[in-house]
């Protein structure tokens, strides 16, 4: 759930927000909240005997916090190649507005 998040969400908010900060705190704070539903999930399918989210036997998880690690890093990559693109984008639109010869 967490990289379909950062696959869907982190690119069009660097893309489209015009402060990296907000687009930022907005990426994070949806990555954590489904961090958290996703962590629920699993709990929830674990107590109910359902137990394909856990098949490995119980350690510290190193490898999970890693993974997920990654994946939060990759989308603020994903979030500021979105908001270099889009400031470049703004930019270009900004001078072509200004020029009062516009080329064929």
């Amino acid at each position: 759930m967490i990289a379909i998040v950062t696959i869907l969400l982190a690119f069009p908010l660097g893309f489209f927000l015009r402060n990296r900060l907000t687009a930022a705190f907005v990426y994070a704070t949806i990555y954590l909240w489904s961090y958290t539903f996703q962590t629920a999930y699993l709990t929830r399918g674990y107590v109910d005997g359902q137990d394909v989210g856990f098949r490995r036997p119980a350690d510290f998880g190193l490898d999970y916090g890693l993974v997920t690690a990654a994946i939060f890093i990759v989308g603020f990559g994903l979030l500021a190649l979105g908001h270099l693109l889009g400031t470049r984008r703004r930019a270009r639109n900004r001078v072509a507005d200004l020029d009062p010869m516009p080329h064929p």
